[in-house]
This record gives structure tokens, sequence and C-alpha cells, in this order.
């Protein structure tokens, strides 16, 4: 089970690739899950929102979960599985199942487009925490319609199985008030182009889709400022930063999916629709991005 104190680092929210015919393709997730745990990411989310979980069936998250405990093997990188609906029964039955599954902890988005009180979403992590199984708490007001206040956020936080929490919120102003009142469980930074900045303001880390690619400098870019080399950690940072932008130009995870494929990384970009591949304007600008084998910047 996952502890405040593994919840630190760089947690990839990795991708689920699928054949052309729309089917897992659990080959390329094993070999993908693989590499980034050889690479020493911190923590492995499957079944995020890039990884496509809307369209994702419990029986998928099941072979998903599988394919990832056998990649992760013995090495010491705990398993997030995503569980959020806006239906508080069925995340509570997804938590269920990702307990069963040997999940370490789920992901739980505050529930979407229904627009809950403050004491509903309240609510809603209570259930899903009583299941037992430790919970991170995901706050994205730019796709939920709502956002949370302190004082939820503050109550959640203190609720026995809540282990931390995703803060995608476009700014570090929630984490900044959270630090106000204290000591508080640790927050993972969700957006990419902002990580340094929650490193700054007492993020754990971050929860990174972009990380995908050049993972490796991803994780140098925590490990330097943890380790007080600020200015080497910016420069590094600011070398990323155009790619990050490319890489949410369009619909994530469609950027990262076709540029995971032309890398040979994966075996196809597949998505399932609603999502869409993306346009050949941005193909030809990922071309450019320096990360393809002989370029200066390559993987």
């Amino acid at each position: 089970m996952l502890t405040e104190q593994q919840l630190h680092g760089i947690y990839m929210p990795i991708i689920t690739p699928f054949l052309p015919n729309g089917e897992l393709d659990l080959e390329s997730f094993h070999k993908l899950s693989s590499s980034l745990v050889t690479q020493g990411i911190h923590g492995l989310v499957v079944n995020g929102t890039t990884g496509e979980s809307p369209t994702v069936s419990h029986e998928e998250m099941s072979l998903l979960a599988a394919a990832a405990k056998s990649a992760i093997g013995a090495a010491d990188v705990p398993l997030v599985l995503g569980t959020g609906t806006n239906d508080t029964r069925a995340s509570v039955k997804k938590t269920e199942l990702a307990g069963k599954l040997g999940a370490d902890a789920v992901l739980a988005v505050v529930p979407y487009y229904n627009k809950p009180s403050q004491r509903g979403i309240i609510e809603h992590f209570r259930k899903i925490a009583e299941v037992g199984v430790p919970v991170m708490v995901y706050e994205i007001p730019s796709r939920t319609g709502i956002r949370m206040e302190i004082d939820t956020v503050r109550t959640i936080l203190d609720m026995d199985g809540i282990v931390g929490m995703k803060d995608c919120s476009g700014s570090t102003e929630l984490l900044r008030a959270l630090q106000s009142f204290g000591s508080v469980k640790p927050v993972l930074s969700g957006d990419d182009t902002r990580l340094l900045d929650f490193l700054e303001a007492g993020a754990a880390g971050g929860m990174l889709a972009s990380a995908h690619v050049r993972t490796g400098d991803f994780l140098n870019i925590y490990r330097s400022f943890r380790e007080g080399h600020i200015e080497e950690a910016q420069t590094l940072f600011d070398e990323l930063t155009p790619l990050m932008h490319l890489l949410f130009e369009e619909p994530n995870p469609a950027p990262v999916k076709w540029l995971l494929a032309e890398l040979g990384q994966i075996s196809h970009g597949t998505l399932r629709l609603p999502m869409v591949e993306i346009g050949e304007e941005l193909q030809a600008k990922l071309l450019q991005t320096g990360v393809f084998p002989g370029d200066a910047l390559a993987l």
C-alpha cells in the first residue's frame, strides 16, 4: 500500500496503447511500462485520463494492471490505478476492484459534469476512502467544471485513507494556501509546464504525461532540484518546455501517443474515439523537437 513517504518524485500517467482495430496492445504496454520502470520513475499510474480511462472497461483495466505488475516486478515502484468517476457508487466499486488487482493506491478525480456541492465532494471522497485502498485526490477544475474550496481540500486530506493529491488547478495558489496551514500531505503537480513552480512551492513531485518522452531528463530535473542544484534544474526544464507545450497543443494523449509510435516505443498511435490522431501541422512540429535518433537532443 502506498504511504505518504513514497509519494514523491516523477509519477508516470501512462498511455494505453491500442492495436489498429482498437483492442488493447498489451505487448506495447508491457514494453513501455518496463522501459519506464528501468529508467527510474517513482510511480506508475494506469487507467488515468492520459490512459483514456473513459473508454477502458473493467476487464481491460484488470489486464492492464496485471501487465503493469509484471513490468514492475521487484522494483520499488508503486502502482496507482485510476478509479474516479462522477458516480460515487461506481467509483467505490472500481476502487474495490483496484484493491483486488493489487494496486498500491488509486487516483480519484473530483466528480465531473454533475457539479456537486462542496459537501457532496467531501462525502464522495469519504466513501472511496472507506474502501481501504490509499486514495490520491485529483483536482482538475478545467475538466470537472467545479473547483474545490480550500476548506474542502483540507477536510478531504485530513481523512484516513487519503494519502495525497494531484493538483491540476492551474496555479500554485491551492498548494501555497495548504502550506500556510502547516504540514500537508504530499501534493504532486499535474501541470507539466509548472513543475518547477510547484516544486518551489513545496510539491513532492509531479505526475506528468510529457515525461513519456525524455524520461531521464524529467527525473534529472526533480533530482537536481531536490539536491539543491536549482540552476541546473531550471536550465534543463527550460530546454524541455517547448516540447511540453507541443505535447499539449492538441488534446492529450494524442500528441504523446503519436510521438511514441514514431519513436518505436509503441507499435501504433491508435486512439479510441472521441480522441483522434493529431494533425499534420503538429506532426511536423514534433518531428523537429530533437527527440529522434541522431538528433542532438535524442532520447
